[in-house]
């Protein structure tokens, strides 16, 4: 068996012990998206104008986890809604630091029929702002925040957002809403799974290089946003098992067999932001239809092949192959 080989079996059978009572970690779920059950989402829509014909654009805003409003575009092709028939809607989310862009970064999925809701992560690169309180310091970055409360963390408000964030996109003009499918890469991933983990109306998920998998092991190899985090406990040590507990709660190592719908999730060998064995450990505990996307000579990237290799995913999924 040459080397390759050796490597894909070795990642196939890693299966890291959760870090989280299963019992526990769905009742602390459930109760929160309970709490958020009844709270309005707020949503304002604005016409955005565009150059391009084929597509129609519309800005809109939703109230995320504390009432930040969340800014997204949601697109679909320029004659979708007219026709009156109902789309897939794809729901993107950006990479840490990163932002929604602009509307034609999602062509490729316009073109194919889909509606696209593309939204901010709160407080990053883009429009959208944080309203969380600042009650203690943090390292440089945003992960930290909150990190000593679950209930002000900055982890529980993006999970909140982009829970809320398919609940702000099935609610829009033409969606059909029983195929959302959630699409991120390395942060974005990350919400990708999360979002399929805690929310129902989620078909379909491709979680490119996804972050926020086996997190402890990120805090001690990672090279990039969870560094943040180990930089904040090298300078209070005492919060160490405090903090690993509290990560917990948004592991995908442990909210794996959350998910119901099928996924696709891809992995760079050579990454070292999303380590292979970060993404492996959380593929490996999905229950669900899945397929994985292995890139031995790759980093921390999404090539066009694999960009190609979603597109066809859904597509099936979207036709119920």
């Amino acid at each position: 068996m040459d080397t390759i080989k050796l490597r894909k079996n070795e990642l196939g059978s890693l299966r890291p012990e959760p870090t989280m009572n299963e019992q526990v970690l769905n009742r602390f779920w459930e109760e929160a998206l309970k709490n958020y059950d009844d709270k309005p989402l707020q949503i304002v829509n604005h016409p955005e104008d565009t150059p391009f014909p084929h597509m129609k654009v519309t800005k809109v805003t939703y109230h995320g986890y504390d009432d930040t409003p969340i800014h997204a575009w949601y697109i679909t092709p320029a004659s979708g809604i007219s026709t009156k028939k109902t789309m897939p809607c794809i729901v993107t989310f950006p990479g840490y630091s990163g932002d929604r862009g602009l509307p034609e970064r999602y062509a490729h999925w316009v073109m194919l029929g889909y509606a696209v809701f593309a939204v901010d992560v709160r407080g990053q690169g883009g429009e959208t702002g944080n309203l969380l309180s600042m009650d203690s310091g943090v390292v440089k970055g945003w992960v930290t925040q909150g990190i000593t409360d679950m209930h002000r963390s900055y982890y529980m408000a993006i999970a909140m957002d982009a829970v809320r964030a398919v609940e702000t996109a099935s609610q829009q003009p033409g969606v059909d809403s029983d195929k959302i499918a959630v699409v991120g890469g390395s942060q974005g991933g990350g919400l990708a799974l999360l979002a399929g983990a805690l929310n129902a109306k989620v078909s379909a998920i491709v979680a490119d290089i996804p972050n926020m998998c086996r997190m402890d092991y990120g805090i001690l190899y990672s090279v990039s946003s969870l560094t943040e985090i180990a930089q904040y406990i090298k300078r209070f040590p005492e919060q160490l098992d405090h903090i690993l507990a509290h990560l917990a709660h948004f592991d995908m190592l442990n909210l794996a067999p959350r998910i119901k719908a099928p996924v696709m999730v891809s992995v760079g060998w050579k990454d070292t932001v999303c380590m292979p064995e970060t993404i492996y450990a959380a593929y490996n505990r999905i229950e669900a239809n899945k397929e994985i996307r292995d890139y031995p000579f790759s980093g921390h990237e999404v090539n066009e092949y694999q960009k190609r290799e979603a597109v066809l995913f859904l597509e099936r999924i979207f036709n119920g192959e």
